[in-house]
């Protein structure tokens, strides 16, 4: 085993130094200077290495914090006090900034976690692929690590017994609903607070859906990767396919968020090319209204592949605290 992992992080180091040599032109933006961000991202070599987050401000890695490599990050968020919340497929976390465990949630065997996301300080939102696929809400306490599950809501799934492909990213609305990417089921659904459906809308292998403060929904694709605005009758007001921007392909699409500045953020993530391919693909894209590329991150080097980033300087975080990720 140990001579796989080194042979495969060989051939990924060439592919780093073939993407570096055969770029022609310098990518748009400042590179990891562009904005001060959280980043994290599954199956990091192909679960061959430690699955890792990074905190970067001023153009450089300033913290990071890995878990074992059989795990996945799918989702993390900052908190105002510097905590990170994560979810790492066999559960979730909350880790400070000097890397202690402060939350904890273990999955039961047979389901996944792949969202965590603080509602406030006290509440998370954990959605458990499973047979029955089980959206929590879970708030922290002193008394259980592990907290206390307040809510909790079964979902449809297509194939129960494969919880890996059920879903990715689940949000809460302003509002107070739930809205959820049913990857599986090809349709974003938003549900009351008590389950009951209220809207959806087709998407195919939808990865992630986030609320936006216009009343739109922003929804990626698993598959064929894509970026669409949808309207409440959903209608597609704004939309990017795979080939819509020239020399950037989009491979899967998994988080994707609106910024504070009206551009929109895409993680492109690669893990349907071989490894050696991932060097020469961008990881992260931040595109204006009309679709022209400010930011175009490609640094294999310093950061894994990308699933979800959270923008932490001014000019690109979500402001009034409300979140559009």
């Amino acid at each position: 085993m140990r001579f796989g992992v080194t042979a495969s992080w060989f051939i990924f180091q060439l592919g780093c130094a073939s993407a570096l040599a055969a770029q022609s032109a310098p990518l748009p933006g400042r590179g990891l200077a562009q904005h001060d961000f959280l980043y994290c991202g599954e199956w990091q070599q192909r679960g061959q290495s430690p699955q890792t987050m990074y905190v970067v401000r001023g153009g450089k890695v300033t913290w990071s914090y890995s878990i074992p490599a059989k795990d996945e990050i799918s989702d993390c968020s900052m908190l105002p006090n510097g905590d990170i919340v994560f979810a790492r497929r066999s559960g979730a976390s909350e880790v400070t900034p000097e890397k202690r465990i402060v939350w904890n949630y273990v999955a039961p065997p047979g389901t996944e976690v792949h969202t965590a996301y603080p509602m406030d300080n006290d509440h998370i939102l954990v959605m458990q692929n499973g047979d029955p696929a089980k959206l929590l809400v879970i708030r922290k306490t002193f008394e259980d690590p592990a907290g206390e599950v307040e809510r909790e809501i079964a979902l449809e799934t297509r194939v129960p017994s494969a919880p890996h492909g059920q879903f990715r990213h689940v949000r809460m609305t302003p509002e107070g609903t739930f809205l959820v990417a049913h990857m599986d089921l090809n349709r974003v659904v938003e549900y009351s607070p008590d389950g009951k459906p209220l809207w959806s809308v087709d998407a195919p292998s939808p990865w992630a859906a986030v609320r936006l403060r216009n009343g739109h929904t922003l929804i990626s694709g698993n598959q064929n990767g894509y970026v669409r605005e949808v309207d409440k009758n959903g209608k597609i007001v704004w939309e990017l396919n795979k080939d819509d921007l020239p020399g950037i392909p989009l491979y899967t699409v998994q988080e994707v968020s609106r910024l504070a500045n009206g551009n929109t953020l895409i993680n492109n993530w690669p893990g349907s090319l071989p490894l050696e391919q991932w060097p020469a693909t961008v990881q992260l894209i931040e595109v204006t209204p009309d679709k022209k590329v400010v930011w175009a991150l490609q640094d294999w080097k310093t950061l894994g592949p990308p699933s979800c980033t959270q923008i932490l300087d001014a000019a690109g975080a979500a402001d009034s605290g409300d979140a559009q990720r």
